[in-house]
């Protein structure tokens, strides 16, 4: 170990493929989190319109500026004649053409100060389509249709894109330019921070970085996080010596430092200097300034890590070692991998009339998601006081900051508003699956449950969770521990022949490209249009027929989508081609389609 681990040769070994040069440009910049919150700017007018999609909603003048105070009047007159006074100097006097900026500047100071600041903001009532949640009333008037309809869903027929285009294959075998390990450059620790996707991110990203710096990477240590509150450690989620066994030919893998290493530090790991790295950045950042530092101290150390390596401009090799650590070195611990194979043999054992095939849904109707998304459900002065105590525990005063607008109207309209289970299920009704149809749903702690839940068992009475399909022998090992309750939800849905999310987020994400890195491109998913599903459960008048006509077309435009080649700052987690596969027909019209 003292040999392998020696300080290192004057000029290191970084493994960067020739040719490749090193770009110097800026990062990309980090990707907008999507939020349910709509804030509000000011137009040239003065009016406010929301930022992003969704309609304006105007702000009539006299809900900002009051009739003004006689004083206020009196202080703007004064203005207007000193602006006339100044513009008079600067005309007939050039040289106090240099004090101008500071002329303006004091003047728009004290015109600022003579208006009321503390002025509330009244947005009218929106009527629009889609502005009000609808859905139990809609549910009253199409549940006798619903349980008439004679529309069947076909497994064998549901995803028709896989037919007609090109089939992709993993091509993750062959990293031939890695293997052969020469010697380290020193060590690298990494706290992978977040939940168990965000975890697995930091944990490829981690590889990779090894890989480009020629570095030995320790088994990610995880940050505990407050939300999640999961003090599990590597090797209780993932079988960390497979892990270490996978990647020996690419990158070199320890549990621990070396004691020489640990020794210097006092076994203080928090003693070791912490990069600090942007969101995104490049390799040549890495190169460039984070090579030197672990030359000259032997170990560095990058917490937190989660989002800390472009997608962009790095070497094709390091792009499959990421997803070689993402879809085959990452496999789950034994007693999550016992328990999620038993779910999936269960939910194909009540599928046998389907053939095994099997529906998974991943459910965001928490009550922290709920909170955050500051959407209206029930629209009642409980439901509001129920979730501005969530928001506020949650997270303390964010959504109280004077001057923000939130409107509940324009966020539902926007589509940002979690699904409910009642949604939920009339979306899989429509699509045409029936009442003794098994689902599988992948959910945590859902707000209301009783009362959000009973129109959903009431459209389909064989739904299953892992709560009922495992016994609370099996389960309670995991109780305490989110992430690895949380993997058995990944590996049941992974499996499914049809996968539905309904929210954003890591866990969708990254399902979805290991769905499509297993199905031969094809991610399987139906995504919902929840902006067209908001106008539709905002009147009673529409008939079964024509509801589920909608939920058949956005069925068809999520199969057409299934197929998606990855775009560039595009996560290679979610879309594994082209970087990671192979198809015989992308090789036959080159990279066209791709750069299109």
């Amino acid at each position: 170990m003292e040999e392998e681990t020696q300080l290192l040769p004057v000029r290191p070994f970084v493994r960067f493929p020739s040719g490749q040069h090193l770009s110097t440009t800026s990062p990309p910049a980090s990707p907008r989190i999507s939020s349910p919150r709509l804030r509000y700017g000011r137009t040239r007018s003065g009016r406010a319109q929301p930022h992003g999609p969704g309609p304006a909603l105007q702000l009539q003048p006299h809900h900002l500026h009051p009739h003004p105070h006689p004083q206020e009047k009196a202080s703007r007159d004064f203005l207007q004649r000193l602006v006339t006074v100044l513009l008079w100097l600067l005309l007939h006097r050039h040289g106090l053409f240099l004090l101008a900026p500071l002329f303006y500047i004091s003047g728009m100071l004290f015109y600022m100060s003579s208006i009321p600041m503390n002025v509330p903001v009244k947005l009218p009532q929106s009527s629009l389509p889609g502005s009000v949640y609808g859905g139990p009333e809609v549910f009253r008037h199409l549940w006798p249709q619903m349980q008439n309809s004679a529309s069947f869903f076909e497994f064998t027929k549901a995803w028709r894109s896989v037919e007609e285009g090109g089939l992709w294959k993993p091509c993750l075998k062959k990293l031939v330019s890695l293997k052969g390990l020469h010697e380290s450059n020193g060590f690298i620790l990494i706290e992978a921070n977040g939940g168990l996707n965000q975890q697995r991110s930091s944990i490829c990203n981690a590889v990779a970085l090894a890989g480009i710096l020629n570095a030995t990477l320790v088994v990610p240590s995880f940050h505990f996080n407050s939300v999640w509150q999961d003090p599990s450690v590597f090797g209780e989620i993932f079988d960390e010596d497979f892990f270490i066994e996978s990647l020996a030919e690419s990158v070199k893998v320890v549990k621990q430092l070396p004691d020489y290493l640990l020794e210097r530090v006092g076994n203080n790991i928090s003693l070791i200097p912490n990069i600090k790295v942007k969101a995104w950045a490049p390799t040549s950042f890495y190169i460039e300034t984070v090579l030197p530092k672990l030359l000259e101290t032997g170990v560095i150390r990058i917490a937190p890590f989660a989002n800390r390596l472009s997608f962009d401009k790095i070497s094709p090799d390091f792009q499959k070692l990421r997803c070689f650590t993402n879809f085959e070195a990452l496999k789950f611990a034994q007693p999550i991998a016992v328990l999620g194979k038993r779910l999936v043999e269960m939910m194909r054992r009540l599928s046998a009339h389907n053939d095994g095939s099997y529906v998974a849904v991943h459910l965001r109707f928490e009550e922290d998601m709920v909170a955050f998304s500051c959407c209206m459900y029930s629209g009642g002065e409980g439901e509001k006081l129920e979730l501005d105590a969530a928001r506020e525990r949650g997270w303390r005063g964010k959504f109280n900051r004077p001057g923000r607008v939130i409107n509940p109207a324009a966020i539902r309209m926007d589509g940002k508003c979690p699904l409910t289970p009642l949604e939920v299920g009339m979306i899989l009704r429509g699509i045409g699956l029936q009442k003794d149809t098994p689902i599988y749903l992948a959910a945590g702690k859902i707000y209301k449950a009783e009362e959000s839940m009973a129109p959903l068992r009431q459209m389909f009475p064989r739904l299953q969770t892992k709560e009922t399909l495992l016994s609370s022998e099996d389960l309670e090992p995991l109780k305490k521990f989110s992430s690895r309750l949380a993997a058995l939800d990944y590996t049941a849905c992974l499996h499914s022949e049809v996968f539905v999310t309904t929210q954003g987020g890591n866990f969708p994400q990254f399902l979805i490209g290991h769905r499509r890195y297993l199905n031969n491109g094809h991610s399987k998913t139906l995504k919902p249009d929840k902006r067209k599903l908001a106008v539709l459960l905002d009147g009673q008048d529409i008939s079964w027929e024509l509801f589920s006509e909608h939920m058949k077309s956005m069925w068809r435009h999520s199969d057409s989508k299934g197929y998606e080649l990855r775009k560039p700052s595009s996560s290679i987690y979610t879309y594994p081609a082209p970087d990671c596969m192979c198809s015989e027909l992308y090789d036959v019209i080159g990279a066209c389609a791709f750069t299109l």
